[in-house]
């Protein structure tokens, strides 16, 4: 279905209603348009203020302290995350986007700020040890995902529920019990797992992939720009201050590629 949906994008991108923001466009309106997924901590969430807070949000606050831009945040998830971008209703995407081939046939990614993979947790008292284990389970995974894709394709035998956000939708189904396993980035599974005494989770990291930031195709001297911001998050020290905010300061800084 995700790749029904992108080619489907591809065909009619060039004639998307909505027009995308050049650098300088968004520079002199004064603000900037960010697709951020709040629906996962910590990647993103919302405190008890209902304030949007999380990895990829305080990414997404330095980046408009740099370009002296106020941020206007929608809440993003799955498919959503590209077609709010092509049709031009977001400039950017800080949504925890792992960067595939099929995706960038329809937007551009930059370099990645983040690494990633994907995790399977289930219920403790459920028979599962590996992934064929999940064959005639009932698996959660956000509709639109690289988790979805992973498990159609690996385990055909699964039967997939989609939701339209792991957390809080996928969670609850979890925790109601309706759902024998779900598979989300491991950076959403571990936290979940750990907060969740009924769960386990599986061991290993499936497809480790890289996050980056994703904008509408056609936009090099953007996407120069927003590269140049990352090399900079990364060299600055913000990079691991943020990774450790938001996973504890004992957690391995990951390696990115450059």
């Amino acid at each position: 279905m995700k790749d029904f949906l992108l080619g489907i994008l591809i065909s009619i991108i060039s004639f998307s209603s909505g027009q995308a923001a050049t650098l300088d466009d968004i520079k002199k309106r004064g603000y900037i348009k960010v697709g951020i997924s709040l629906g996962g901590m910590p990647m993103g969430g919302r405190d008890r203020r209902n304030e949007p807070l999380g990895y990829d949000y305080e990414v997404a606050k330095l980046l408009a302290k740099k370009m002296g831009v106020e941020m206007r945040i929608t809440d993003i998830y799955g498919d959503a995350r590209v077609s709010l971008l092509v049709s031009g209703q977001i400039d950017l995407v800080i949504g925890n986007m792992t960067i595939t081939e099929k995706r960038a046939e329809v937007i551009d990614f930059t370099d990645p700020y983040f690494k990633t993979g994907l995790r399977v947790i289930y219920q403790k008292d459920q028979n599962i040890n590996s992934l064929a284990d999940l064959n005639g389970k009932k698996v959660v995974a956000g509709r639109g995902t690289s988790g979805a894709t992973f498990i159609a394709k690996n385990v055909p035998d699964a039967e997939l529920v989609y939701t339209e956000n792991f957390a809080p939708n996928g969670v609850l189904l979890l925790k109601q019990r309706r759902v024998d396993a779900g598979i989300e980035d491991s950076s959403m599974a571990d936290y979940v797992a750990n907060q969740m005494n009924s769960l386990n989770i599986m061991p290993g990291v499936f497809e480790a992939g890289e996050v980056a930031m994703a904008i509408r195709k056609g936009q090099p001297e953007y996407k120069f720009y927003l590269n140049e911001f990352i090399a900079d998050y990364i060299a600055s020290g913000e990079y691991a201050k943020n990774i450790k905010m938001w996973w504890g300061k004992d957690k391995k800084i990951p390696e990115l590629r450059r």
